[in-house]
């Protein structure tokens, strides 16, 4: 193995430089990596999911939302 070492904006240059299917195989090994979501985060998680299980109509329609938003 050899190591390289390159600043992040070497980086993101030569990540520029992929092709499309490389850029998306490089996504794909940066996203494998097991990242932590930290028991606090769960918890409300799993709070909201329970609330919205027990209550299904608090949910808003994203498109009827985002067009009050734009006013």
């Amino acid at each position: 193995m050899i190591a390289v070492e390159l600043s992040f904006g070497q980086l993101k240059d030569a990540v520029k430089r992929l092709s499309p299917s490389e850029k998306l195989e490089f996504s794909d090994v940066i996203w494998a990596e097991d990242i932590a979501l930290p028991v606090e985060h769960q918890n409300i998680v799993n709070e909201r999911i329970s609330e919205y299980k027990s209550n299904p109509d608090i949910l808003l329609d994203w498109s009827v939302v985002s067009k009050e938003l734009k006013g």
